[in-house]
This record gives structure tokens, sequence and C-alpha cells, in this order.
């Protein structure tokens, strides 16, 4: 059983107090709580602006279209810097209270993973950073460097062990071809597979101990992630198509886990209950024609995707659900 296989969040939180959101998150999740964003603050607190705060020698300014690499120390980079450590102040507040410290509880923190990272960040042209070779190259060490920092930091704040998620929904489009450039003359190419593994791969490797990938997007390239050193993969239920199936059956029998994101983001009409996501979660894997016990050894649950969008009430009745259904799976998959 990896840390990967029991309920957690994707990572985005509606709101503004990082206090609030971090009480919730420690308070539900009882294995694997994660750091929470808050998009909702602006510059500096969504996926991309938050990179800045992880970035070693590499800073972001803010561009009408995002976020530009840029020279110096900018107010971008220094704002995102600011909101992370009050996030990391309020979790670990949060960790305190809770008498977690030197527990065995871990902790997930996220961050953009090196393909949406480049595709999403501008040159000083304005062309997206992915389509310079040497940009990539140097954003990916920044990062990953960066995270590793981040990463034992918070681990010895908390005094447990944390993990790591990349999140990379630009990652289908990048290696489709179909990111936009500045003008129909300027196409953004496909990125090259190998490419892709061998950045996903340095990640794993510099930032150590077990590291998820998230995409929440249809066309997961399951190949891809199979001969990477990526440990799991999080995807939305929602979007699964046959050829999905394959790939998390494969992913599955090398021993890694898939967590499946089948608690809705916003508030449906009608909730469903813990039994119905559990079900929802067997379904998939009984399609494959695993055994049950692979639900408490390989398979997470957690919402579709980030609960930015999500009110604060369904947000917290969210990852309860994940967490109660993973607890269901756990004690009982045949019950299911």
């Amino acid at each position: 059983m990896t840390d990967f296989a029991t309920a957690t969040g994707i990572g985005s939180w509606p709101g503004t107090s990082a206090r609030e959101a971090a009480e919730v998150v420690v308070g539900e999740l009882h294995r694997l709580p994660h750091l929470v964003e808050l998009p909702a603050r602006g510059v500096g607190a969504d996926l991309i602006g938050r990179a800045a705060a992880f970035l070693v020698d590499i800073a972001l300014d803010t561009v009408p279209r995002g976020y530009r690499i840029a020279q110096g120390r900018r107010s971008a980079t220094r704002r995102a810097i600011s909101l992370l450590d009050e996030d990391l102040d309020a979790l670990e507040e949060a960790w305190e209270k809770a008498g977690l410290r030197g527990g065995d509880r871990v902790v997930k923190i996220q961050a953009p993973g090196p393909v949406t990272l480049a595709a999403n960040l501008e040159l000083g042209g304005g062309h997206r950073a992915i389509t310079d070779r040497g940009a990539v190259r140097d954003l990916t060490a920044s990062l990953a460097e960066g995270v590793a920092v981040h990463r034992a930091a918070l681990a010895r704040r908390l005094g447990s062990p944390v993990v790591v998620q990349f999140d990379e929904p630009s990652l289908p489009a990048a290696l489709a071809g179909r990111l936009t450039g500045v003008s129909s003359l300027n196409p953004v190419h496909p990125v090259d597979e190998a490419v892709v593994t061998a950045l996903l791969d340095e990640c794993v490797e510099v930032v150590g101990g077990e590291v998820a990938l998230h995409c929440c997007e249809a066309d997961v390239p399951w190949k891809i992630l199979q001969r990477s050193a990526i440990g799991a993969v999080s995807v939305d239920i929602g979007v699964l198509t046959p050829a999905d199936l394959d790939g998390i059956g494969e992913f599955v029998e090398s021993d890694r886990t898939v967590l499946l994101g089948a608690v809705p983001t916003v508030a449906p009409d009608a909730r469903p209950s813990a039994e119905q996501v559990a079900a929802s979660v067997a379904a998939v894997t009984d399609r494959l024609g695993f055994s049950r016990d692979v639900l408490r050894r390989r398979i997470g649950v957690t919402p579709g995707c980030g609960l930015a969008g999500a009110t604060q009430a369904w947000a917290r009745s969210a990852i309860e659900l994940a967490q109660r259904a993973a607890d269901g799976l756990a004690e009982d998959p045949e019950a299911v």
C-alpha cells in the first residue's frame, strides 16, 4: 500500500482564509491532507503563480495573459512567497492543534508540472516558454530543486512525511500540438514524448519520495506515464474513455497507484452517499478484472478536480465523502 492509496484533495480550495482551509483539510482527511491553494487571493495564489515561490533563481512577473519569466525579484514572486508562507503557517498551526507532530500522517503538496509550467509562462517576446528548449530545461531544473527544498522544509516543520503532486492539466494539449502561439504564423509544435518523460523523471529524481501526477483533462498520456518514474496518477473519473481504462489497468499492474476523482467538484442537485462514491470507484477496477483487494492497495479517491469553484460547504463535504468512501474500500472492499 502506498501513501496515495487513500483519500485526498486535489489542491485548490474556495475562499481566501488559509487558516480555515487548513483546519478543514486536517480535520477531514485523516491519512493524506494537503496544503491547499487559494486562487481567489489573486496573483501568486493560482497554480502557475504559486510556482514563483518554488523556482530557484528564476523570477516571474505578471502580463495581461498571465505570467512571464522576468529578471530580478519581481512583485509577483514576492507575493507568491508571502502567500505560501501564510499557507505553511496555517497548516503548521492546524497540525499542532490536532496533535499530529511526529505522527505517521503524511502530507501532500502540489506544484505545476514542468510541461504545464512551461506551457503557461511567457518568454520576453511573448512566446510560450515551451517553445524554447533551453527555457524548458532551466525551468524544470529550477522547479525540481525548489519543490525539493519546499518538501524538506515542510517535513521539518510538521515532523511528518511529505509527498508531492505535480499538476499537468496542459500535458495532453502540449503533446497533441493544441497550444496556441502568439499568432497563426508562430505555431506551438507538439512536445516530443521522450522529452516529456525525461522532464518528469528529472522532477521525480530531484524531489525524492513518492510523486504523483494529476491531470483531470481528457487524453491522459498513459503510455508516457507508464514509461516514467511517476508513482501515482490522479484522474477525473468523469472523463474516462476505454483507452483510459486500458491505461489505468497497465499502470496498476505495474504496482503503481491511480487516484480516481469520483466526487463532484461543485454541489450536485442530489448529494451522493459515500457508498455511491465507493461503488463508482469499484466499478472501474471491476471492469478491468482486478480483485477487489486492489482497491485498498493501489486506488485512491479524490474530488474530480480542484475545488476552487465550490462553495465552502461543498468543499468540506467533497473531501469528507472522499475520505468515507476510501475508508469503506479499505475496510471491506467486497462489501461495496
